[in-house]
């Protein structure tokens, strides 16, 4: 009998098969994160600032793809749901928890292909130069960064129809993106908006990067607030597992 890490180690390379046949990802998961990033560093030209611009937005354009990707395993999950794959499942040597540590780790991998197009967009389009170990730390901490977003994707999955899923991603990387500062600093932001925008975990997310870009050492404060939100969310995915299990 295979061992637990076959089962699990087969799943995933299954699922990531089935991922990037798919175009639609590919195309708009990949894609849109580096098309906004282009068109935000486009605006002013090279007007003052536009180098520190340039990085600031490749932090926030790449952790909002690894956002997206994440989100998007959810979406995955309640299509599977409906056609039945997951009750197929159940039936297979995988366990409970094998297969929601799958499609986390499946979740995961999908995330890095949009952090590391979007950081060489910025190399290539804008000429960022960090140093070496600021490319391959910033890119790992945006990689694991993001397991919290990939958590809430599978727990919407499972917990939701897939319209509904759908729906409730999309609305989750809006509100996520716009909140967090992904898209336009939180220093353009009201100061309620801008206090509260601290505390969340897209914010948290992309200070991570940012913080790398600029040289320095995660805030232990967002560390935690980041690692708390995973544990929210992952409360909520082992719940929504279970509650599917008993619809099946």
């Amino acid at each position: 009998m295979a061992s637990p890490i076959t089962l699990v180690s087969n799943y995933v390379n299954l699922e990531l098969r089935r991922t990037f046949r798919d175009a639609g990802f590919v195309i708009f998961g990949i894609g849109t994160p580096v098309l906004m990033y282009i068109m935000f560093t486009s605006v002013g030209g090279k007007a003052e600032g536009a180098g520190e611009w340039a990085v600031t937005a490749m932090v926030g354009l790449a952790a909002y793809g690894a956002l997206s990707a994440g989100l998007s395993t959810g979406t995955a999950v309640a299509e599977d749901k409906a056609v039945g794959w997951l009750r197929q499942l159940r039936i297979t040597p995988l366990s409970p928890a094998q297969v929601v540590l799958g499609r986390a780790v499946t979740g995961s991998l999908m995330v890095l292909p949009a952090i590391v197009v979007v950081l060489l967009t910025a190399m290539i389009a804008n000429g960022v130069r960090l140093e070496f170990w600021q490319w391959i730390v910033l890119t790992l901490l945006l990689w694991v960064g993001s397991l919290p977003f990939t958590m809430l994707g599978i727990a919407n999955g499972y917990q939701l129809s897939s319209q509904t899923t759908n729906v409730t991603n999309i609305v989750c990387n809006l509100v996520l993106a716009l909140v967090g500062g992904l898209w336009f600093p939180i220093s353009e932001f009201p100061g309620w908006l801008a206090s509260v925008a601290k505390w969340t975990p897209g914010y948290c997310f992309a200070e991570l990067g940012w913080n790398t870009a600029d040289g320095k050492a995660p805030g232990m404060t967002g560390v935690l607030v980041l690692v708390a939100w995973l544990l929210v969310f992952g409360a909520y995915a082992a719940y929504a597992y279970r509650r599917s299990g008993r619809k099946a």
